[in-house]
């Protein structure tokens, strides 16, 4: 038995043939729906077990309530969020701990289990690889023009479908995909998640900017100017290690946008990562090949077309 650290959650080998992965996470409201903000935060906190290849069985609750201005009526509606999210991926919620908090938050502590030998950590990518997104990046921009009154009820929606969405299905893929080193791509940012992937992994990584997929109107958000502090300050601590080419700086600043549950980013052999993204696409995620994994140590470089 031994202990170990992933990406934002511990590995505990129980024996040669399970270990067991232990993570936490919460968040602030990203919607007005309660319901809807307790399945965000189950799906976002679960996230890091998918990322290590493990699947979620036990959960606790994390609540910090602002009892003088909000009801318990409320809160029962995000518990229940958070309960459907766990009947979908086939976890249990034993309970867990609330304080008075002047501003809302809701998580998860959540446990799962993975073999041992099937355990993808964020230090696993290796030279030759295609690397495989499989959820839309711009989820911050669409919050943050949500909490301007800026966002259109569509943009809203497909934002919303990608955050509920758990990275079960995901974390499938790129196991049967023979993945070696995944990451979920969440407060960091695409940029920032795959910076330390490449340090960690001692590669450099190419990004084709183009095959990056970007939710329906988040472009265009930005553009308007609905870019979250938290991006922007994911892109000064990824620069150290970011080789940006001829990339227009919106699209580099959206490459960095603060995700809230994001999808994973794995690596994996060329031909079976893309017939990866195809079976998930074919399943209605937004999976798609954006770059390789080369020698090198920690840059990560964008490309703005293929070849």
């Amino acid at each position: 038995m031994g202990a170990e650290t992933g990406d934002d959650a511990a590995v505990w080998r129980w024996s040669d043939e399970r270990a067991l992965v232990l993570t936490t996470d919460f968040i602030t409201p990203v919607v007005d729906d309660p319901r809807t903000w307790g399945r965000i935060a189950a799906a976002n906190a679960a996230s890091d077990v998918y990322a290590m290849g493990g699947r979620p069985f036990l959960a606790l609750n994390l609540v910090g309530w602002n009892t003088a201005e909000l009801t318990s009526d409320m809160l029962a509606e995000v518990l229940l969020g958070a309960q459907d999210a766990g009947a979908e991926g086939g976890w249990l919620t034993v309970g867990g701990h609330t304080v008075d908090d002047p501003e809302p938050k809701f998580g998860l502590v959540v446990v799962g289990e993975v073999h041992p030998d099937r355990l993808l950590t964020n230090a696993g990518l290796r030279p030759g690889q295609a690397l495989v997104l499989t959820k839309a990046l711009g989820v911050g921009v669409v919050a943050t023009a949500l909490k301007r009154g800026a966002a259109d009820p569509a943009t809203v929606d497909a934002a919303v479908a990608s955050m509920v969405r758990l990275n079960a299905a995901a974390s499938a893929a790129a196991l049967a995909a023979g993945a070696t080193g995944a990451t979920d791509v969440t407060g960091f940012g695409l940029l920032g998640h795959l910076g330390r992937m490449a340090v960690e992994s001692n590669v450099d990584v190419e990004i084709t900017v183009p095959d990056v997929p970007l939710l329906p109107g988040a472009r265009a958000l930005a553009e308007a100017g609905h870019l979250p502090g938290g991006s922007q300050r994911n892109l000064e601590w990824a620069r150290a290690h970011l080789d940006a080419g001829e990339t227009a700086e919106l699209l580099v600043m959206l490459l960095a946008d603060a995700q809230t549950s994001g999808g994973l980013l794995f690596g994996a052999d060329p031909d079976a990562a893309r017939e990866a993204a195809a079976s998930l696409r074919a399943e209605g995620h937004d999976a798609a090949v954006i770059g390789t994994v080369t020698t090198g140590n920690g840059m990560v470089r964008l490309r703005s077309s293929g070849g």
